[in-house]
Parts: structure tokens; C-alpha cells; sequence
């Protein structure tokens, strides 16, 4: 073999071989199944759903689902209020996202708030939601829920901590045709414009939070 097509083959092992390594290491970084993940952690997506747009939309947000998440032996679930409210595997649920992107927050002071009595409380007030039906309509009550509203009622009737501030359905942008389409279709021409409302947005910029998991 030449010397110049020797130089140039170790040139690419270096090069492709170095890219491969960082391949692995962003994967393992991202892995569901790592020690980065804890009780309680609260984790987002951008879900495609056929509200999805709508949602972002009227929030300014690119995040339109959310979940807790919660490890049993050795595997981890998040707890999300879809249809109906339910424990799905971590890896079915970043899945399901868009491009299987996701972002994991969890509470400033986690270590000292979400002890494991506290984190027993927030699965039993779980347990009162669990198979209730998704609430399509946004209303803020327990017959139904959606998966904002989960996070927020499970973490204030468990620690007493309101993660993201609650607002009025009237402060959402509703101009956009998307966003006019889905509340013509969910409440015809009878909108509750002063429903208490828990976006995805606001519990994902809550100032309780921090980011500690991002692929």
C-alpha cells in the first residue's frame, strides 16, 4: 500500500471512528434507563397529536405534552393523562414525540422536597386520576384531565408546590386559524374564556424547575 493512501486510511478511521464514539456517547447520555433520572421528574415532548399545533400555537411553546415520571424496580414510566390517565413505559413515551426529542425538569430543591413519604403521597393522589378520562375541553375539574392539569393537581395536593402558574383561557392567543378550528370543534360557539387553565408552557417555565435531562 502507498504511504499517501496508508495516511489517508488512517486519516478516516480517526476521523468516522471519533464521530462514532461521540454518536455513542450523545445516546448513552440520552438513555431512559441511566441513573439521571429520579422520582418525580417531570418530562416534555412535543406531542403529534391532532391538537398538538393548536396547543403550541395558543401557548407560544413547542412543548404540547407532559408526564411524571416515576421508576418501578427496574424500569422507568411516566404518568400522563391521555386517554385514559395511565403509567406508559419511558421508551413508548419519548416514542411517541416528535423525532423522539424530549426535555426532563425537575424540582430546585428535589432532594429535600420529594422524600419518599412525599413522593408516596403524590402517587396516591395519582391513583385518584388513574383511567379517568382525557379532558378535551380543558375544564378544571377532577371528572376528567389533561396532562398539564395532572402534573399540576398530583404535585400541589402531594408537596403542596404549584408548579407553573395558572391562568384564564382568555390569555392564550386564539387568533391563529388552527387554534380557531380546534375550539370550534371542542365547544362550538359557547368558549369558557374565564376557565382556569395549566398549560404544558407554564409548568415547563415554572421557576421551581430546572433542566436536567435534553436530547
Amino acid at each position: 500500500m502507498k504511504k499517501s493512501t496508508l495516511l489517508f486510511s488512517l486519516m478516516a478511521l480517526t476521523i468516522f471512528g471519533g464521530l462514532y464514539t461521540e454518536k455513542i456517547k450523545a445516546i448513552v447520555s440520552i438513555s431512559p434507563q441511566n441513573e439521571a433520572l429520579k422520582n418525580g421528574d417531570l418530562i416534555f415532548q412535543t406531542s403529534q397529536s391532532s391538537q398538538s399545533q393548536a396547543i403550541q400555537l395558543a401557548t407560544k411553546s413547542k412543548y404540547s405534552h407532559c408526564g411524571i415520571i416515576y421508576q418501578e424496580a427496574e424500569k422507568y414510566y411516566v404518568f400522563e393523562a391521555i386517554q385514559p390517565v395511565k403509567y406508559t413505559p419511558l421508551e413508548q413515551w419519548i416514542a411517541r414525540g416528535k423525532d423522539g426529542k424530549y426535555v426532563v425538569k425537575r424540582l430546585k430543591n428535589a432532594t429535600q422536597a420529594l422524600t419518599p413519604e412525599v413522593l408516596r403521597k403524590m402517587k396516591a393522589v395519582g391513583e385518584g386520576f388513574k383511567g379517568k378520562n382525557y379532558d378535551s375541553t380543558f375544564e378544571w375539574s377532577d371528572d376528567k384531565i389533561y396532562c398539564s392539569e395532572l402534573i399540576w393537581k398530583v404535585y400541589q395536593r402531594g408537596t403542596g408546590l404549584e408548579i407553573g402558574k395558572l391562568d384564564k383561557l382568555s390569555n392564550f392567543d386564539l387568533s391563529a386559524e388552527a387554534v380557531k378550528k380546534k375550539m370550534k370543534e371542542r365547544y362550538g360557539n359557547k368558549i369558557p374564556l374565564n376557565e382556569t387553565v395549566i398549560s404544558p408552557a407554564a409548568v415547563f417555565e415554572s421557576e421551581l424547575l430546572i433542566t436536567v435531562k435534553s436530547n
